[in-house]
Formats: structure tokens, sequence, C-alpha cells
């Protein structure tokens, strides 16, 4: 989102949110990337029930606000951040083991991985595929994040949104209009706010073994993915193919700007390990998206989202 400067109106938020408004936090300590700039304002927030308060408090005041959890697949600009950004740390999880079909209910600031190993350790099947995904609940709702052959809207029962128009609403899975990596909330920002999700479970088969599968997931991610800073996958697989072999095969593997570097482990993450600004991983991504149009006639489409002032 993109907001001209100065249209914040600090003294209104003030009143409305007293000491817990902080002014002109700087984001790269709260993404993955580590890198950002300021946000005009900032909100943290602990439960589904103030998250779902602020939002409508800054609905009334018209004041535009994004919300973080992880602070993953998110590009913060160096110019940061107009309005309001929430980070949400509503974590609270509840897994029902007691029905005939089991479920995990969580709030939408709780860590996807973390939610996936607490359901494994109460032998329950359906979330092995999240286990090394990071984000939180919300985003993967949100951005239909997947792995391994899984993704979440193959997991969603429902979920409660909290919609500008609607108010306080359940929404069913086929709701959100999942295809891959995108849902219709994705694609009209701004206009609702995911405050819990419940996702279906299996009793596990007496020969299955999750933890098993979900550590040789985690073996396969570090075997194939970087460490350090970064967002994630950068750029949406194309039909039938994908985006890193793309990159890779239009000699970019490796390539740097700055402090930032595509990696040479699998070139559709993008490293921050040298200090690195949001330009410079913006310039990456013009560079990328520019190669491999003119050597393949593909538009690589961004997974991540960039935020703020471009």
């Amino acid at each position: 989102m993109s907001y001209s400067s100065g249209s914040t109106p600090l003294n209104a938020l003030r009143t409305a949110f007293g000491d817990r408004l902080q002014e002109n936090v700087v984001l790269a300590n709260y993404t993955t990337a580590h890198v950002g700039g300021p946000a005009d304002a900032m909100l943290i927030l602990h439960t589904a029930a103030e998250l779902e308060n602020a939002a409508r408090r800054l609905w009334e005041l018209e004041v535009p606000f994004f919300i973080l959890g992880v602070g993953s697949n998110v590009l913060v600009s160096d110019a940061g951040v107009r309005g309001v950004v929430l980070i949400n740390h509503a974590r609270n999880v509840k897994i029902d083991v007691h029905s005939t079909e089991p479920s995990v209910w969580a709030e939408s600031g709780a860590n996807l991985g973390g939610v996936a190993r607490q359901v494994a350790l109460r032998n329950l099947s359906g979330l092995e595929w999240a286990a090394t995904v990071p984000g939180s609940i919300g985003g993967a709702v949100y951005g239909n994040a997947g792995a391994h052959g899984g993704d979440m809207q193959g997991s969603l029962l429902l979920a409660e949104i909290l919609h500008r128009i609607e108010g306080k609403v359940s929404w069913p899975v086929e709701k959100f209009e999942y295809t891959y990596r995108t849902s219709c909330l994705k694609a009209q920002p701004g206009q609702a706010v995911i405050l819990t999700a419940r996702m279906k479970l299996t009793f596990a088969r007496p020969e299955e073994d999750i933890q098993a599968k979900m550590d040789e997931f985690a073996a396969q991610r570090r075997r194939s993915q970087p460490p350090g800073a970064s967002m994630g996958s950068m750029f949406k697989n194309p039909p039938g193919d994908y985006a890193g072999r793309l990159i890779e095969t239009a000699g970019l593997k490796g390539t740097r700007i700055g402090g930032a570097e595509i990696s040479s482990i699998h070139a559709n993450f993008f490293v921050n390990d040298q200090r690195a600004t949001a330009t410079e991983i913006a310039r990456l991504i013009d560079l990328v998206q520019k190669k491999v149009f003119e050597r393949f006639g593909v538009t690589l489409e961004l997974e991540i989202e960039k935020l703020g002032e471009w």
C-alpha cells in the first residue's frame, strides 16, 4: 500500500490507541528479509479481539493499515509505509481431538509451522506439508501457502473474517476462491482481516509416521533452500515450469546487487547477506524479470508482496 507523505492523522491515532501506538518504527526489525524503512505508526496486537478492534477503529478513522505476522513474503520499501502497520501476535491454538473429525483452530498470528508441529505431537495428520513453511496462519490463508504437494486450499475448513462491509463473518474454504498462491482477499487487499482459521485433520494410521515425514520435508528444505535472511520464494512458478529453473538457466544464479544476492543454492530465493536494502532487492527483481522474459518470453509474477512507497 502507498499513501501520500504526511497524510497519516497521528493525533487521531494517539487519541484512539494511547500509549499502545508506536511511531516512526523501522520495519526491517519485523521482516524476515531484514529490510524496510519506517512505518508512520505501529500497533502490536496479542489477541484476535485486539486485532478486530484495531481494524474496526482504523476503518472508522479511514486510516490505511497493513498486517504483518511473521514478516515473510513481503518486501517493505526503504521509504517505509504510510499509515499503520499491525503486528499480529494473536497466537492462541486449540486442537480438537475429541470429535470423529479432528481439527485445529488457531488465531491468525500463530506460526503455521509451529501449529503443524503441535498437531503432529497429538498423532494427527493433515498439516505435515506446512511444518517447514514460514509465515503465519493469516498469511497462509490470505495467500494460499503451500509446499510438498499440500496447501491451505486443501487444509482449510473455514476462517473467521472481519470484512469491511459485511462485518464479522465465517467463510468456508470455497469462499476464498483459491488458485495457485492467491485468493480473492489477496486480489482485493484492504477489504478484510483474517482473525482465526480452522483446519481439518485426520487420526494417523498405525503405520503412518508423521514425524518421519516432517523430518524428511525439513531435510529436503535444508538441502534445497538457502539459510539466512530472505522472503521465501520470490516468484510464482509459471504453468508447467519452475521459476528457479528459468532464473538459473538465464545465467542469473549467484548474481549480486549490493548486499542482495540471488541464492547460489536455489535461484528463486534472494538473500540479504550483506546489509542489503529493499531497493537493491527490487533491482534484482527487475533484472530477473527482464532477463527471463528476453530469454524465454515468460513474465515471472511475484509471489511476495511489495509494500510501501516505491
